[in-house]
C-alpha cells in the first residue's frame, strides 16, 4: 500500500538511480572532507602546539587563555540578557500599542516599525556606537550593543507577538467584553498569554538570533567571545582552532536555549491540558 501523500513512491529504477546519485554524493564529500584534512595536515594545523592551549590543561597557556574565554562569554551573556529582557519589553509595548492605536498616531507606530525592522542590525549598532556620543550620549560598550540589538528585535518581537494575538480566535475578545474587562485587560489578560503560548517558538528563534548578533560587538571592540577569540588569535597564530572553539559554544549555549524553549513549550501545553 503507498503510504506517500506529498510524492509518488520511485520505482524500482528510480530507486536505483537515488542509490547511485547517493553514493555519488557521499564519495564526493569524502573526497573533499579527506582534501580538506590533507592541507591542514600540511600546513600543520593538527600539531600539538595548535591545540595544546585549547585543551590540555598542562600547556602553560590554558588558564590564561580560558579565564581570557570565560570572560568574553560572560561580556557575551551580559550583552544577550538585556537586549533580551529590554526587546521582550519593548516588543510587547509596542505590540499592544499598534493594535490599540487610534488610526490618527497609528501611522507613525507603524512607520517606526517598518524602519527599524528594515535596517541591518549592524548598521544600528554602528548607528549607536557612532551617532550618540556626537550628541553627548557617552556611554560604556556594551550599552552601545544593547540598543543596537534592542532597537532592531524588539521591532521584530513585536510582529510576532501582533501576529500570535491575532491568530487568538474573536470569541476569546467577545467574552472578555462579555464578562465587562475593558479593551486594555482583555490584551494584558486574555489575549497576550495565550499569544505567548502560540508563539513561543518563534520568540525563542528570536532570541536565539540576538545571543549570535552580540558577536558584531567585536567590531566596536567590545571585549565579548569573538573579541577575545581574535586577541587569542593574534598571540598564538591558531585561527581554526580558536574559531571552532568559539563556534562550539555558541552551538551549545543555543541548543541549551532550544531545550529550555521545549521545556517551557511543554509545561504550558500540560498547565493548559
Amino acid at each position: 500500500m503507498n503510504r506517500s501523500v506529498l510524492y509518488d513512491a520511485p520505482g524500482p529504477r528510480g530507486r536505483r538511480r537515488i542509490l547511485v546519485a547517493s553514493v555519488a554524493a557521499a564519495l564526493i564529500l569524502v573526497g573533499l572532507a579527506a582534501l580538506a584534512v590533507r592541507r591542514l595536515a600540511t600546513n600543520g594545523q593538527f600539531a600539538g602546539e595548535k591545540w595544546s592551549p585549547l585543551f590540555d590543561p598542562n600547556d602553560v597557556n590554558f588558564p590564561d587563555l580560558w579565564r581570557l574565554l570565560g570572560g568574553g562569554l560572560l561580556h557575551t551573556l551580559t550583552a544577550a540578557v538585556l537586549a533580551m529582557s529590554l526587546s521582550l519589553v519593548l516588543g510587547v509595548l509596542i505590540a499592544m500599542t499598534r493594535i490599540s492605536a487610534s488610526r490618527w498616531y497609528r501611522w507613525a507606530v507603524v512607520g517606526v516599525v517598518e524602519i527599524l525592522r528594515g535596517v541591518p542590525v549592524v548598521i544600528a549598532i554602528f548607528f549607536a556606537y557612532q551617532v550618540l556620543p556626537t550628541y553627548g550620549f557617552r556611554l560604556p560598550l556594551l550599552w552601545y550593543i544593547v540598543i543596537g540589538l534592542t532597537a532592531y528585535n524588539s521591532v521584530v518581537i513585536s510582529e510576532i507577538i501582533r501576529a500570535g494575538i491575532l491568530a487568538v480566535p474573536r470569541g476569546q475578545s467577545d467574552a472578555a467584553a462579555a464578562l465587562g474587562l475593558t479593551r486594555g485587560q482583555t490584551q494584558r489578560f486574555i489575549l497576550l498569554p495565550q499569544a505567548f503560548r502560540s508563539m513561543l517558538p518563534a520568540l525563542i528563534s528570536q532570541l536565539v538570533v540576538i545571543l549570535k548578533d552580540t558577536s558584531i560587538g567585536a567590531f566596536i571592540s567590545y571585549e565579548e567571545l569573538l573579541r577575545r577569540g581574535l586577541i587569542i588569535i593574534q598571540t598564538l597564530r591558531n585561527p581554526i582552532q580558536t574559531y571552532l572553539v568559539i563556534a562550539a559554544i555558541f552551538v551549545l549555549i543555543n541548543y541549551l536555549v532550544g531545550r529550555l524553549a521545549i521545556y517551557v513549550e511543554a509545561r504550558l501545553s500540560a498547565r493548559r491540558a
